[in-house]
């Protein structure tokens, strides 16, 4: 049962990647691949999941292979690489967390007594994680683009 549902989250996690590629206007012969690249890389992530993987580790992972992904795909379509890994990863950015975060910190406006240190730490967690998934995202599709940029992409094989 968690494949089909992991399946699923992939199938429509590459229609987003693919909306946010029309939102950025990227060119109509690279939107197949950027839904492709959509639902690799929420594919990865959440089968991580699956196997209790941390999931900023999770998100690390999923956006490092969509940056490696994108390099060879960009210089097959003759695009820069970014056009393929930032809509790519738009479907990995936290939103739960961060609504969590938020939703806590107007909590903590109106709380008083115990229940002020729950939702504290609750809206710390929240935030921490969300925080660090995003810079996870940023540091997973910026790392390839740096590593693979020594060599031209023309000698990259898939």
């Amino acid at each position: 049962m968690e494949w089909i549902l992991i399946l699923s989250k992939a199938f429509w996690s590459g229609w987003a990647a693919l909306g946010f590629g029309i939102l950025f206007n990227v060119p109509p012969r690279t939107l197949f691949a950027l839904w492709i690249g959509g639902a690799i890389g929420v594919m990865i992530k959440f089968s991580l999941l699956q196997m209790s993987v941390s999931v900023v580790l999770a998100s690390f992972i999923g956006a490092s292979v969509v940056g490696i992904l994108s390099i060879p795909i960009a210089h097959a379509r003759h695009v820069p690489p970014m056009i393929f890994a930032i809509p790519s990863v738009i479907p990995l950015i936290p939103g739960v967390f961060a609504y969590r975060t938020m939703l806590g910190l107007i909590k903590l406006t109106g709380t008083i007594g115990t229940d002020y240190n729950t939702i504290l730490s609750e809206t710390i967690n929240n935030g921490a994680k969300t925080l660090f998934i995003i810079m996870s995202l940023a540091i997973g599709v910026a790392i390839p683009m740096h590593v693979m940029r020594k060599e031209s992409a023309k000698n990259i094989r898939l």
